[in-house]
């Protein structure tokens, strides 16, 4: 419904904490609006929030399970205030609106603590704020609860409680990685070891954990935060992301002396996370002999549990997908109709598809003596690499999600 925001509860929302306070002369009006939209945001376990500005609208988004939804108009009356308000409380300069900004905002939800990282863009008809909602609450580091299979968890633990050498999380931007990263940091968080973290955000505090937010101002980029850290006494390291040859050689040389290195990059799938790394300039045997295990992950959307229902499909393309036979006579499939609950989507809440490749020796071997990324997948997937379209059709059989979500999700 767009139905203003008469319905949103903003009485459980505290403004007054660490933000411009409600004191301002922005009037009451937009102070409830711009509350009941971060309250709500919450409350549907939204990822983000659009404030869109148009020629002749003025729209509120939220992005639940990856998709965006439009949740409110902004009434005419307050077009102008609306935005000065997100920007007062995210601390940033109101009366600059020509150039892009960055803010903080922390306030309590419903008794929680929820921060957001704020973003304004001029746009052609006012600025866009983006927030992206951070809240711990949402936030379960638990890693047999992240959808790894019973096999796949087993290679990813072999390679995090090496006391060396590098593992890798590769995906799309909003794929998870973040999460899965911080559950290995989570299950490594034993007080015998210096964790060190270098971040660009600090997503999550995480107690027990050394994280260092990298700031480019002032020359702190991914490769010198490192090159301190390595002066740190670490045994562990998350590196944000490994944008660059610079990181990527600190990044091995941590870990080919005796650190375990937690990085990400972007790659499609996980064997080409060594491609990548050559392409930045990484000598073939570095990679091999510091690369222990790479994860390849996306998000699927989950199926409504209120309006799921059965999904009738020809035996012969399950089998297609690859289906046994012996499962075929009690195999179910589901989608969901959508209702209320999921807002007429059919899906609520996501999980994790992983595709863990576990460099063997013979692996490396195929790589020194440069054998194509495409060889070295089939070879993995011998080996017994599931990969992220079987692990999908997988939580299509446990009736976990569909059959379409599945398939665009993974699209070869």
């Amino acid at each position: 419904s767009t139905s203003g925001m008469s319905n949103f509860d903003v009485h459980d929302i505290d403004v007054s904490l660490e933000s411009g306070g409600a004191g301002d002369s922005s009037g009451e009006a937009v102070v409830n609006f711009v509350n009941g939209i971060l309250g709500e945001a919450v409350r549907r376990g939204a990822s983000d929030i659009h404030v869109e500005p148009y020629e002749r609208r003025f729209r509120v988004r939220l992005r639940v399970d990856g998709s965006l939804l439009e949740i409110a108009e902004v009434p005419p009356e307050l077009k102008r205030t609306v935005v000065a308000r997100l920007k007062i409380m995210s601390r940033m300069d109101i009366s600059e609106s020509r150039i892009p900004q960055d803010g903080r905002i922390k306030i309590k939800v419903g008794g929680q603590m929820v921060d957001f990282r704020v973003n304004s863009l001029p746009t052609l008809f006012g600025e866009k704020v983006v927030l992206r909602i951070l809240s711990q609450g949402n936030l379960n580091l638990d890693l047999t609860k992240l959808g790894f299979e019973e096999k796949q968890l087993e290679v990813f633990k072999k390679g995090i409680y090496a006391p060396n050498g590098m593992v890798l999380v590769t995906g799309p931007t909003g794929s998870g990685k973040t999460t899965t990263l911080y559950s290995a940091l989570a299950e490594l968080n034993k007080s015998v070891d210096n964790i060190s973290t270098a971040e660009d955000p600090v997503e999550y505090n995480l107690e027990g954990i050394n994280q260092t937010q990298i700031n480019k101002d002032v020359g702190m980029n991914f490769a010198s935060v490192l090159r301190a850290m390595l002066r740190q006494d670490p045994d562990i390291i998350l590196v944000g992301e490994i944008r660059d040859y610079e990181t990527a050689e600190v990044s091995i040389q941590a870990a080919l002396t005796g650190h375990l290195v937690l990085s990400t990059l972007h790659t499609n799938d996980a064997p080409s996370s060594i491609t990548r790394l050559m392409n930045m300039g990484v000598e073939p045997f570095l990679v091999t002999s510091s690369v222990n295990t790479i994860v390849a992950q996306r998000l699927l959307r989950k199926i409504c549990p209120k309006c799921r229902v059965e999904f009738a499909i020809p035996k012969e393309k399950l089998v297609e997908l690859g289906a046994k036979p012996e499962q075929l006579a009690t195999m179910k499939l589901y989608h969901g109709k959508g209702c209320s609950n999921c807002a007429n989507t059919g899906y609520k809440g996501r999980l994790a598809i992983y595709e863990v490749f576990e460099f063997t020796q013979d692996l490396k071997e195929m790589v020194l003596r440069g054998q194509t990324i495409i060889e070295i997948r089939k070879a993995a997937v011998s080996a017994g690499m599931k990969s992220l379209r079987e692990s999908a059709i997988s939580k299509v059989f446990e009736g976990q999600t569909s059959l379409q979500e599945a398939i665009s999700m993974t699209m070869e």
